[in-house]
């Protein structure tokens, strides 16, 4: 018994490990689906604290997947990892069984995997954990007292430490559709393999005061014009498709005077995007750093624009910038945030492949780049 108890310590204290750093290298994007979860539950006052929410729930995993491996405080880890696999299963399972979420999240978008895998997992999860906790006394420290607290600390540092990089400079690993070296137009695309949806033209009549639905195979038999009052009609889905979705969408810019932009951004042979979701990383933290790289793309012949879900608030903070007559476009917000993981992001594209990615910590490279 102790030889499993130790096989199955091992295998779900590496998991919450591997789970949380994977995590860790993207924790904005897990707080977009945790927001995804409030605004269907209807718990949009909560989005404002989905980024601290984010961050603790991958420290937490990090840190008690080493506490179990380490053998420190078993009974509290025990009941910390129960409740939270309950919680992890109570998520999956709706996601899956209520259809809403193709993806939960749970390891993040280098690991995407089905909701229906995702609470699988969690099931065996929770076994393994249940397991473990009716069988506690088979557990002891690997290391010493102090040799555990070192490695626990350590282990603190580590999971807090990466996710402060990974929000400032961009995620180490990139897995997202605007890596580099993506070319963006075939990400616009449906993919070559995928499965479109089954639909059937349904109508809706009345007859009697009483809404009829049937399809143009199965008219009723007493079907005439003046017993039935036509309705509507509507595409009712038979069968879901799959893989038919673009990698990226929304990827659409317009000018101040509302033109469609976008082709001629894909077109160039060089250009210039910063992605600036909104003003709530405000323009003077990073107009000095940008400022160097806006006047080397103007010696390069560079066109330069700001892309932002909030375009006029965005033109009005630069105004007193030395890139004031940076045109800025407007996209769409949900699109801007998987592109720009910080805020802002500037990219170089050359004829729609992402040749350039910076953070605006790293615009000091973009300037490299720009020599």
């Amino acid at each position: 018994m102790k030889i499993l108890v130790t096989i199955v310590r091992i295998i779900v204290g590496v998991l919450f490990i591997f789970s949380g750093l994977i995590k860790a290298n993207d924790p904005i994007g897990l707080s977009y689906k945790m927001q995804e979860f409030f605004d269907l539950w209807k718990m949009s006052a909560w989005n404002g604290i989905t980024l601290t929410l984010s961050v603790l729930m991958i420290a937490f995993e990090i840190i008690a997947g080493a506490a179990l491996l380490l053998g420190w405080k078993k009974k509290l880890i025990a009941w910390l990892l129960l409740l939270l696999i309950v919680f992890f299963t109570f998520l999956t399972g709706y996601a899956y069984f209520s259809g809403k979420f193709t993806n939960c999240g749970c390891f993040g978008d280098c690991i995407p995997i089905t909701s229906k895998t995702s609470f699988i997992k969690d099931v065996v999860l929770l076994i393994l954990i249940l397991f473990l906790f009716f069988n506690l006394k088979y557990i002891r420290p690997v290391f010493s007292k102090n040799t555990t607290m070192v490695l626990l600390v350590l282990s603190t540092v580590l999971s807090f430490g990466f996710q402060w990089y990974t929000l400032k400079y961009l995620p180490v690993l990139d897995c997202l559709p605007f890596k580099q070296g993506s070319f963006i137009p075939d990400k616009l695309k449906v993919p070559a393999n995928a499965v479109p949806d089954s639909t059937e033209i349904t109508f809706v009549y009345e007859k009697e005061g009483k809404k009829v639905e049937f399809n143009a195979e199965q008219f009723p038999a007493d079907f005439n014009d003046s017993t039935y009052k036509f309705i509507s009609r509507y595409d009712k889905l038979i069968k879901a498709g799959s893989n038919n979705i673009p990698e990226i969408r929304g990827f659409d810019f317009d000018d101040a005077s509302g033109n469609r932009v976008t082709q001629s951004i894909l077109d160039a042979p060089g250009i210039l995007l910063l992605f600036a979701e909104d003003l709530s990383h405000p323009v003077q933290d990073w107009a000095g750093a940008f400022a160097p790289v806006y006047k080397r793309a103007l010696e390069r012949h560079l066109p330069v624009y700001i892309i932002s879900s909030t375009a006029i608030p965005v033109q009005q903070s630069i105004a007193a910038t030395p890139f004031k007559s940076v045109p800025v476009l407007s996209g769409d917000r949900v699109m801007i945030r998987m592109a720009a993981r910080t805020n802002p992001t500037l990219y170089l594209l050359k004829k729609g492949t992402v040749a350039g990615k910076w953070s605006y910590k790293n615009f000091d490279d973009a300037l490299e780049e720009l020599r």
